[in-house]
């Protein structure tokens, strides 16, 4: 008997023509994350992929953890993996679903036979199954309404496979199939999560984050590479680049009325992120903006900041509640990061009664006074690239 692991893809199966190409960059970032574990078999048949160890000593329980992670896979389950003989099946399903079935009360068989061949069809393996597990669990009953356990057996081409409970995936879609995107990463709770929703619909990340030394700390810098790398988990690995950002700042803050510092400081974000998109190869850029949550988040603030854009922005969290976006990112693992008290540049300079309906007329009235286009091409000349990636 040897232990694998089945994967069921999700939307992949409504690709129709396209469907292989999305299930072979499924197997490519499945195979890259186990890599460090061993060598495996990954091959994929009926709608499913099957990742079978090489070596017994391989450790099975990393691996799910790793697969959890995964984009692209709705469920999965460990399976013991036998010979189509069905006695050898039904010692197997007791000796590999033991502790489930000695804590249980009540369990069902369901089985599914895509092998023809098989003597035994499917309302027969269950019935005699059934009765070979009462037998030696004499304490359990049958229930096939809603029992405590389900015995699962697949017969198919190249085995008999046996498991019980179903491993719910990550979801979304094979990362990169969607193409590549800027994420602009504070060090708040609301971006990281926006980058992960991104990466959750198989869009490849990298990310920008803008410093403005001395008033924000090297601290603060690095909180947000640990939320980079925490993202890596999900995402593999990311580009951060570091954009100086304090003369812009000390300029709008030197030239422009308070009100309107915010949205003219978000419009210089906006165009530098755009331009270091498309010298990496990025389609869109994304923010973890919330409509009303403060006052650069207004429609007539976000029209203001959009009209610089040459791409699309994507707002993932756009009708978010703020409860939503932090359960989220405590189940992705960024939360306790985003919570350290270390603020980034959208804090500083932050004006008593910021501007919450500007119009694209008054913004663009209070940037004749800047030098736009030399402050611009002086931060991103000045731009700083490390690249992340998860320990896989």
């Amino acid at each position: 008997m040897k232990e694998v692991i089945l994967i069921k893809d999700g939307e992949i199966a409504l690709k129709g023509l396209n469907r292989n190409s999305f299930e072979e960059t499924l197997m490519k970032n499945v195979r890259r994350r186990i890599k460090s574990l061993g060598k495996w078999n990954i091959r994929k048949a009926q709608s499913t992929i099957y990742l079978e160890p090489l070596y017994e000593d391989m450790d099975i329980d990393e691996a799910v953890e790793r697969i959890k992670k995964v984009f692209g896979i709705a469920a999965f389950q460990r399976s013991a993996a036998v010979e189509k003989d069905f006695d050898k099946i039904c010692e197997a399903a007791v000796d590999y679903l033991e502790d489930e079935l000695m804590s249980a009360r009540t369990f069902k068989v369901a089985a599914k036979r895509s092998d023809k061949s098989f003597p035994y069809d499917t309302p027969k393996i269950c019935a005699e199954l059934g009765g070979y597990i009462l037998e030696r669990f004499p304490h359990l009953t049958v229930d096939v309404h809603n029992p405590d356990v389900t015995v699962i057996v697949e017969i198919r081409d190249f085995s008999a496979y046996i498991h019980a409970s179903q491993i719910k995936g990550a979801g979304g879609m094979p990362l990169s199939t969607s193409g590549k995107a800027m994420l602009l990463l504070s060090g708040g709770i609301d971006s990281p999560v926006a980058g992960y929703l991104m990466a959750k619909r198989g869009v490849e990340l990298a990310a920008i984050h803008f410093v403005s030394p001395p008033y924000t700390s090297e601290r603060a810098k690095n909180k947000v590479l640990e939320l980079g790398k925490e993202l890596c988990d999900w995402c593999g690995r990311m580009s951060v680049f570091i954009i100086p950002f304090t003369e812009i700042q000390e300029k709008i803050r030197d030239n422009c009325r308070e009100e309107y510092f915010t949205v003219i400081m978000r419009r210089f974000m906006m165009r530098i992120a755009e331009m270091t998109a498309r010298e990496v190869g990025c389609g869109a850029l994304i923010t973890g903006e919330s409509i009303a949550q403060v006052a650069s988040q207004t429609m007539e603030a976000i029209a203001c900041t959009d009209k610089v854009a040459g791409m699309p922005v994507f707002r993932p969290l756009i009708g978010w509640d703020k409860n939503d976006i932090i359960e989220v990112s405590r189940k992705i693992g960024t939360f306790e990061t985003s919570i350290q008290p270390y603020e980034d540049c959208c804090t500083v300079f932050t004006p008593k009664h910021p501007k919450t309906h500007p119009t694209i007329e008054e913004i663009e009235k209070e940037e004749e006074r800047l030098e736009i286009e030399e402050l611009i091409n002086k931060a991103f000349g000045a731009k700083e690239k490390i690249i992340l990636r998860n320990e896989f």
